[in-house]
């Protein structure tokens, strides 16, 4: 009997996913606050906060996390801050990014977008205060040395340079005649530069070697670049339920994507040629996990 791609990933990530929902949950309960400093955390603010981080998603980023550490020989628990800091992250980038100054969406993940369901000023406020906790969640790691180099990859890789800049470029090119190469760099910072710093923080907690970190920082990449091909194919011909966000929304805003860009067939070859890279780092590095092979082939299958 054989298994699709999804399927083989599911198996493979439900006992981590368990302890990462366990602690996502903690987090935002807000308890080690207000025992340390006697601060609360406004009840509607840690309702949004939870009604983002908390919904229903594939939680890849995270995995990438968690599976890159194992493969280093890490467990899931000495890498567990540094995940539920990059799903912090990620949320509160799709929250703002669903605001109506940016790309004004009301549907995420099978439901109302926060400013929807919420108000537009919860919405901003409780992405703010996601992008903060996942720096401080970050810093609990151990040794203090491992905690600040985390810090450092992960504010880059989110940041003005990162995902926020190419976040702006993406933006900015709406409307506007576009190259692939102009589409490759808004892809490499606003999706890829995530996926990245997701597969070194995994290697950073098993305090692998430069060249062990390398491999997987490409993996990340390559699986990136990949995932936003397949997004973009996945919006200019997916189905809502099925993708549990609006579609068609890219062209109507006159978005550079892959599909308007290079057809459908080529962005699908694009795509694949990106996660043959994935893989044959992993092959270099001996990196081959399962559950990074599997993510790998859902990414793709994913858009078929």
């Amino acid at each position: 009997m054989s298994f699709t791609a999804q399927e083989e990933l599911q198996a493979l990530a439900a006992p981590l996913q368990e302890q990462l929902e366990a602690e996502l949950a903690r987090w935002v309960q807000f308890n080690h606050l207000s025992s340390e400093w006697g601060w609360q955390c406004p009840a509607r603010l840690r309702e949004a906060m939870a009604y983002s981080l908390l919904a229903p998603g594939k939680r890849l980023r995270p995995l990438v996390v968690l599976f890159s550490a194992q493969a280093c020989g890490a467990s899931v628990r000495q890498a567990l801050p540094a995940a539920c800091a990059v799903e912090m992250i990620h949320t509160y980038s799709l929250i703002h990014d669903d605001l109506p100054a940016m790309d004004d969406d009301d549907l995420r993940r099978g439901r109302a977008t926060l400013h929807r369901a919420f108000d537009e000023a919860t919405a901003i406020l409780a992405g703010d205060a996601l992008l903060t906790l996942a720096f401080e969640v970050l810093a609990q790691l151990q040794p203090p040395e491992v905690a600040a180099r985390c810090v450092r990859l992960l504010a880059q890789a989110a940041g003005a340079c990162g995902m926020v800049g190419g976040q702006a470029d993406d933006l900015a090119a709406e409307g506007q005649p576009g190259s692939p190469e102009l589409l490759q760099a808004i892809h490499r910072r606003k999706t890829a530069a995530l996926f990245c710093a997701s597969a070194q923080l995994g290697a950073l907690c098993a305090q692998a070697s430069q060249g062990v970190q390398e491999h997987l920082a490409q993996f990340g990449h390559a699986l990136g670049m990949a995932f936003q091909i397949c997004d973009d194919l996945l919006d200019h011909c997916g189905q809502e339920d099925q993708v549990g966000k609006r579609v068609g929304k890219d062209h109507r805003r006159g978005k550079l994507t892959y599909p308007l860009l290079l057809g459908v067939q080529a962005s699908r070859q694009e795509a694949h040629r990106w996660i043959q890279q994935a893989l044959e780092h992993l092959r270099r590095g001996r990196l081959e996990h399962p559950g990074l092979v599997a993510l790998a082939q859902f990414v793709l299958e994913r858009s078929h």
